[in-house]
């Protein structure tokens, strides 16, 4: 049969399938969850998601600021149901009180797997415990931290500033986002596997190639999640059309980088004697190629993607804060009196963690655009939820960061503003719950590189912004689109003119 009468066969179904769906959730959309426990109405109908799955974050974060536990019941085709919160107690509930009966689930694994395939962000049980161990021995030694810094140190002087001092020179406009990603990039693949990809080498172009077959392998692969019938991806996959053969080719660019990563540091192995993160994993004769390979590309993400959307938000929120940017920069200016450090000099540790404003400063960008906005567990077992709400058996439930750092029941009426002040206390950085602000995850699963990234964060904002002024490229008091991908991302980048400042 060809592949053009194969398609129309499959349209027809899926029209068929749409409207049989739409009359059977009709004749339940009134209803709540029965087995006689409390429940909430369902998320809308399907045609209200198909309408609104393009702003699905701003959706679901205007429909649970609605309910009365910031929860709501959740129902897609093909018998997928879950539950949604943007409720604190819940969020502790399955990550931390009943973790065992939340994993990451078939589903989840399924539909990522072509991408991240068996990494740690993807996996559950004794592997994900594996490699949980090995990497919090890395990231827990003194020489890591060292490592991180020297690395941010090198990559800020010899790349990032001189970039923005040739920008702000011939004032031409730059993606900062795509910069941010590339520094990034440049560090984790440093840290991780002792590799230097250089991305950010040169005039800033460099392996643009990769970084397009990484962005859209996450955006491919987060967009299976939206789909209107969900099992359609594995039709489209099989027949090799659409997003999916799109997904196909990038990721086989990924694939091959990161193989090429593995076989150097394979042939390296009797040469170095370094214990970078992935030389622990070699070290396991019985880890294969295939799953050294899974590591890399998650660890990519997760160095890469995380920080570099966090920063990215931030100085978008900084260019229309100019009170914000003040107190930053007079923090800054103390620091370097206090030690005797002058413009341009790398800050140690210690200084870093004396910069307890522009920690609130970026901490609170994350709240309101937190890198991972929406994070998904199944259900393994039956299950009452904090507030009353019934979970069934391998029903899905997601909590949504982004929509908790909106919701007045979680932060108060000025919930929505930018506001750095409400993250110091007595001028000293204070910690939330992490189910109250879950952006670096919480409970067994919490991210283990949340040091490594306020070092670098802080590294990055602090050297930029004593000598950079920087003019977004938008209109004015209109905010970035974002894509919503496995991280939160502007939508066309964050375009930028540099000014260097008149000290």
């Amino acid at each position: 049969m060809e592949v053009a009468s194969l398609q129309t066969i499959l349209l027809f179904i899926s029209f068929i399938s749409f409207y049989v769906y739409i009359f059977l959730l009709r004749r339940k959309a009134n209803k709540t969850a029965t087995h006689g426990f409390k429940s909430y109405p369902l998320v809308g109908t399907l045609p209200d998601f198909l309408l609104n799955r393009h702003r699905f974050l701003d959706w679901t974060t205007a429909i649970l600021s609605r309910c009365p536990t910031n929860t709501a019941v959740f129902r897609r085709p093909g018998k997928i149901h879950g539950v949604i919160t943007a409720n604190p107690q819940i969020v502790e509930h399955m990550l931390k009180s009943n973790f065992d009966n939340f994993p990451k689930g078939v589903r989840f694994r399924t539909l990522l797997e072509d991408f991240l395939g068996e990494g740690i962000f993807n996996s559950d049980g004794d592997l994900w415990k594996i490699q949980r161990k090995t990497a919090s021995y890395e990231f827990n030694t003194k020489s890591l931290r060292n490592f991180v810094m020297e690395n941010v140190a090198f990559e800020l002087k010899t790349r990032l500033i001189p970039i923005l001092e040739n920008s702000a020179r011939n004032d031409t406009v730059l993606d900062f986002q795509d910069i941010l990603e590339r520094f990034a990039f440049d560090n984790i693949c440093k840290v991780a596997f002792n590799v230097d990809p250089g991305c950010l080498g040169g005039d800033g172009t460099v392996g643009g190639e990769f970084m397009r077959a990484f962005e859209d392998a996450a955006n491919l692969s987060s967009g299976r999640f939206m789909y209107a019938l969900p099992s359609s991806f594995i039709i489209k996959k099989f027949l090799n059309l659409g997003s999916e053969k799109k997904l196909r080719k990038s990721i086989a660019k990924v694939h091959e980088f990161a193989d090429k990563i593995i076989r150097t540091r394979m042939e390296e192995r009797s040469e170095k004697k370094d214990e970078d993160l992935l030389s622990r994993f070699i070290a396991n004769t019985e880890n294969s190629a295939e799953f050294l390979r899974d590591i890399v590309i998650s660890f990519i993400l997760a160095g890469r993607d995380t920080t570099s959307s966090a920063l990215s938000w931030f100085f978008w929120l900084l260019s229309s804060k100019p009170e914000v940017e003040l107190k930053i920069l007079q923090e800054l200016e103390n620091i370097r009196l206090q030690n005797g450090k002058t413009i341009g000099d790398t800050y140690s540790f210690d200084e870093l963690r004396e910069m307890h404003y522009l920690q609130a400063s970026i901490t609170e960008a994350m709240r309101l655009y937190p890198p991972v906005p929406i994070d998904t567990k199944a259900c393994n077992k039956d299950d009452i939820l904090p507030d009353g709400t019934f979970i069934g058996k391998n029903w899905f439930i997601s909590y949504l960061t982004f929509a908790m750092g909106r919701m007045e029941s979680v932060w108060g009426k000025d919930c929505c503003e930018y506001k750095p002040e409400r993250w110091i206390e007595n001028g000293i950085w204070k910690q939330e719950s992490p189910f109250k602000y879950p952006v670096f995850h919480a409970g067994p699963r919490m991210c283990l590189g949340k040091d490594m990234a306020f070092i670098q964060m802080k590294s990055i904002a602090a050297s930029v912004l004593e000598r950079f002024g920087m003019d977004v490229v938008m209109e004015k008091g209109k905010s970035p689109e974002y894509l919503l991908s496995l991280t939160l991302r502007m939508k066309g980048g964050l375009p930028v003119k540099v000014k260097e400042r008149i000290v």
